[in-house]
């Protein structure tokens, strides 16, 4: 009877710890959607004040150079996030809330993109707009070897060469109708591609030098 009882209290003790492991797992991840939100909303905020500065130089006499240092600054802010966010991707369970954040960040990352457009146009800025386009959706092993290479290599380059280079990292395969127009638009038809000033294409790879010399 006290061996049976013993057992009894055993599987309990196990339920009730295997629950709350589940709980903890579940409040841990929540936690990291929400840091994750929270980077998009301020994100959001700021891209949109500067669009509306970048807007508000056709009606006032705004001073271009501070416009670019704001870009450049965001542009080092998307760089930083996207790292911060790839660690909590990594460390989370891929459900149906990171990949609805993350399509929020491609579309984030879109708007900065015709937006840093629009801003070398119209003030006559040299950086490099440098659009990473990845597979985010259950890429293939050689995929995704390939992209964290290329991954690699674009880090450094951002490192080396900061305010010289936007790097604007975009899932080409999450569904997004904006993204699907511009990946058509740009001829896109291999992932991952590096498009250098919505001109160079570059699919292949072998040294950083292969990325650098369109950076010069």
């Amino acid at each position: 009877m006290n061996q049976k009882r013993f057992f009894l209290y055993a599987l309990i003790l196990t339920i009730v710890i295997f629950n709350i492991g589940i709980f903890m797992g579940y409040m841990l991840e929540s936690s990291r959607i929400d840091k994750i939100n929270n980077l998009y909303v301020n994100a959001e905020t700021e891209l949109l004040d500067q669009m509306i500065q970048r807007d508000a130089l056709s009606i006032i006499d705004l001073d271009c150079n501070s416009l670019i240092q704001e870009n450049i600054n965001f542009g080092d802010k998307i760089f930083s996030e996207a790292l911060l966010i790839q660690k909590y991707e990594e460390a989370n369970k891929i459900n149906d809330n990171i990949i609805f954040q993350h399509k929020r960040f491609d579309l984030l990352r879109t708007l900065f993109w015709i937006n840093s457009i629009k801003i070398k146009e119209k003030c006559n800025s040299d950086y490099h707009n440098v659009v990473y386009f990845y597979k985010y959706n259950s890429p293939s092993i050689e995929q995704e070897s390939k992209q964290r290479f290329f991954s690699n290599l674009l880090s450094e380059i951002k490192i080396n060469q900061e305010e010289n280079v936007m790097l604007i990292p975009i899932a080409a395969d999450n569904n997004i109708p904006s993204v699907n127009l511009l990946v058509k638009e740009y001829g896109i038809d291999k992932l991952p591609t590096i498009l250098i000033d919505e001109k160079i294409k570059i699919t292949d790879v072998k040294t950083i030098e292969d990325i650098e010399k369109y950076l010069n």
